[in-house]
């Protein structure tokens, strides 16, 4: 009899099992091995990181750092200007792109031989013409890494020579880096290139730089970002892909297999982290009368969707947001976690229609948000910047 009611009980407890719906069973993607000290693979368009190795260890980082001196320049920076090599640019050691002592080029050019051939010389003259100095330069660096929340890096140099001890990023904090500046699109324009030809007032014959990245032909899709090497650095690479509009990018430090684990890791979350719409521009916000004023899109393994929750918060009629067209926020958590934050307004509001579409965004760094000084400090660089763009070498007698 005891048997009988024990078999019972298995049996109901099977069927039950059985017969629970199968969205809330979460099917965990499957591990994955990389030949790198430190790996990180980003969903660019929403920040999440989808794998982590050693992803906050502080390690060097060769020439990655270029990937922050462009988004500087492109962003600082006026595209057009003429950047002229001083006698520092000019000798600088290691990789090059040959600019001659007293040579002009403009800033976008200049950009194109920075990122496609890694020119030492190219980060040395962006750095002093943005600005006014190296020194002035690793400052805003350092300033953006604080703003990005990159708790885990400190810059010392423009180009990522092994100069001293304290130039190191991690992983994590070059994926973040990584995804933001894909989120610009002259910066997505220029490491996507395979070959650029620049005008060369030297010679009777252009600039032509074909670009280090082989991940750009080695993977179908590939649209970024940049290659480093140094002797204590190793092999790093930055890689990125697109496949029917899902970004995402790869992180590898000395990595000695770095092309064959990038196109595994790409390819790992593109099969297992496919990108899938939460909301969509204009959807309607249940229990109101309002639309949520963007779309929404974020990179979910198999069983995930189930857990995504949608929590809405209406407006005071008293507050400033309100009064300028904001009705309240859809806020989107998974597994408890807010990965989404999104206004919503009336149906026929015109912020609709300026409304971003991108839904990238970043954690500010705690320490860049409790010092007002560094923030103060950041403007006042820019405007020195501006009024007197002395060189080191022209104060000299």
């Amino acid at each position: 009899m005891k048997k009988r009611v024990r078999f019972i009980l298995l049996c109901s407890t099977l069927v039950g099992l059985l017969l629970a719906p199968l969205a809330q069973v979460e099917a965990a993607p499957p591990g994955i091995h990389t030949n790198a000290v430190g790996a990180t693979l980003i969903d660019v368009e929403s920040g999440r990181i989808l794998y982590s190795q050693k992803g906050d260890t502080p390690m060097r980082i060769a020439s990655l750092t270029k990937i922050m001196t462009a988004i500087i320049a492109i962003e600082q920076g006026n595209l057009n200007d003429k950047v002229k090599v001083s006698k520092n640019a000019f000798g600088k050691e290691g990789s090059s792109i040959y600019l001659k002592l007293g040579e002009e080029m403009r800033l976008h050019d200049m950009l194109y031989g920075l990122m496609l051939r890694s020119g030492n010389d190219a980060a040395t003259a962006i750095a002093e013409h943005i600005g006014g100095s190296i020194d002035g330069f690793v400052y805003l660096m350092n300033e953006k890494a604080k703003m990005l929340g990159m708790d885990h890096s400190h810059f010392t140099n423009p180009s990522g020579l092994d100069e001293g001890e304290g130039h190191r990023s991690s992983p994590n904090d070059m994926a973040k880096l990584t995804a933001y500046a894909l989120n610009n699109s002259v910066f997505q324009d220029i490491v996507s290139t395979k070959l650029k030809k620049v005008p060369n007032p030297n010679e009777a014959w252009d600039y032509s730089w074909l670009n280090k990245n082989k991940m750009l032909s080695l993977f179908e899709g590939a649209d970024g970002v940049k290659t480093g090497y140094t002797k204590l650095a190793k092999r790093c690479l930055v890689s990125s892909a697109t496949k029917d509009g899902h970004q995402l990018a790869v992180v590898t430090l000395n990595d000695p297999d770095d092309w064959g684990d990038h196109a595994r890791l790409l390819q790992y979350g593109f099969t297992y982290y496919p990108l899938q719409t939460i909301v969509r521009k204009g959807d309607a916000v249940e229990g109101t009368t309002d639309v949520v004023s963007r779309n929404f899109s974020y990179p979910l393994a198999e069983g995930e969707a189930a857990l995504v929750k949608r929590k809405v918060t209406l407006a005071d009629p008293a507050t400033a947001s309100y009064r300028l067209g904001e009705r309240g926020t859809l806020q989107i958590t998974l597994k408890d976690a807010i990965i989404g934050t999104i206004p919503i307004y009336e149906k026929t509001s015109p912020l609709l229609q300026s409304a971003s579409q991108s839904t990238f965004s970043f954690q500010q760094g705690e320490a860049y948000k409790e010092t007002l000084l560094s923030h103060y400090g950041y403007v006042f660089r820019l405007l020195v910047r501006e009024l007197f763009m002395i060189s080191e070498s022209e104060w000299a007698d």
